[in-house]
């Protein structure tokens, strides 16, 4: 029913103030909402006043009805405005007018952590985008496979619409990747050392887990291409990490006998790159593989304050891991001091 029938139920002195007066229960701030899928007239108006948007239930409904506006009502997740009258509310529900939802892609996390972060706030659950991002079929047509698709998801805040499938929104990550890797290649006529898309991210994903400082990003990157371009192993300790966590289910700090641990992921006993990611990396992280630093360094070593110091040599960077060694005890040294204290 229109316009024509709203001025008609007006003239007839049945509903001016069940149609254009504030209905809402004097809220200030803007209120979210949902409408899922398949609610009945009774049960949205039940949660708008559950969430205090209605201040009675009433008049929203006598609108709906009158106007069938009711068979109009779309899914969907909205914002109530302070002010807004039963055709207000109404209106934005019949045009399905929503208010997109921010996804943040959490960067540098374990899958499963990324599935969570990801479906938090849609409507599709974990297990529906788990059982998109294992889809060997799905992950073909983005020109990848399971293994690697995850880590496409390129860490950002994005907006959706809370009703897009786990498809799209894995489909447009995927696209985001693709057009960096792009412009890259087109920037510079190839991808560093030739690598695939699939090894790029996965050479990403050690930088990621190496160092959360962005300026050194592309330094890393450049030790990791020069041990690669002279045959060596990788000697890469995040993928020691990832190895750990695959057997104990989290992070923790590292001992020697680790490093020979019997495992494809292990960059100190195997040569090349991991078979698969370890994480999903941040843009900056993808960026430094694609544009990595030219130099003469082969070795790095934790400062203790979040940065790096490179060497050439061997011998050099035992100096300055030994050095680090000497920071961190007199670290320890003092903590616990402070905590005997």
């Amino acid at each position: 029913m229109g316009g024509v029938a709203l001025v008609a139920l007006v003239a007839a002195g049945v509903g001016y103030n069940q149609i254009f007066v504030d209905a809402t229960s004097g809220f200030e701030s803007d209120i979210n909402f949902h409408v899922y899928p398949n609610s009945e007239l009774e049960q949205i108006s039940d949660s708008l006043t559950h969430l205090q948007i209605l201040e009675k239930q009433t008049g929203f409904m006598w609108l709906a009805k009158a106007t069938g506006w009711e068979d109009d009502i779309k899914a969907g997740h909205y914002t109530a405005k302070p002010g807004m009258s039963n055709k207000d509310l109404l209106n934005m529900l019949r045009r399905g007018l929503q208010t997109p939802i921010h996804m943040v892609v959490p960067g540098g996390t374990r899958k499963e952590r990324l599935i969570r972060g990801m479906a938090r706030e849609m409507a599709f659950s974990q297990e529906d985008l788990a059982a998109v991002l294992a889809d060997e079929a799905f992950a073909s047509e983005l020109q990848t496979d399971t293994t690697h698709l995850w880590a496409f998801m390129v860490p950002d805040t994005y907006f959706f619409y809370w009703l897009a499938s786990p498809q799209d929104v894995v489909r447009r990550l995927k696209k985001r990747y693709d057009e960096v890797l792009n412009a890259a290649i087109t920037e510079a006529g190839s991808l560093p050392e030739n690598l695939t898309p699939d090894e790029v991210v996965r050479m990403a994903g050690i930088v990621e887990w190496e160092s959360a400082y962005v300026p050194e990003k592309a330094t890393i990157a450049g030790v990791y291409f020069n041990r690669i371009r002279n045959k060596w192993k990788l000697d890469a300790d995040p993928t020691v990490q990832y190895a750990i966590m695959k057997r104990e289910g989290d992070k923790r700090r590292l001992f020697f006998k680790d490093y020979k641990i019997d495992d494809p992921y292990n960059t100190y006993k195997f040569r090349g790159l991991p078979p698969g990611p370890i994480t999903n990396p941040s843009l900056s992280s993808i960026q430094s593989v694609l544009k990595p630093e030219d130099h003469n360094y082969f070795f790095f070593v934790a400062k203790g304050d979040g940065q790096h110091m490179f060497s050439r040599t061997l011998s050099e960077h035992t100096r300055k891991a030994q050095e680090y060694y000497r920071v961190m005890q007199a670290k320890r040294a003092a903590q616990r001091a402070a905590e005997a204290s």
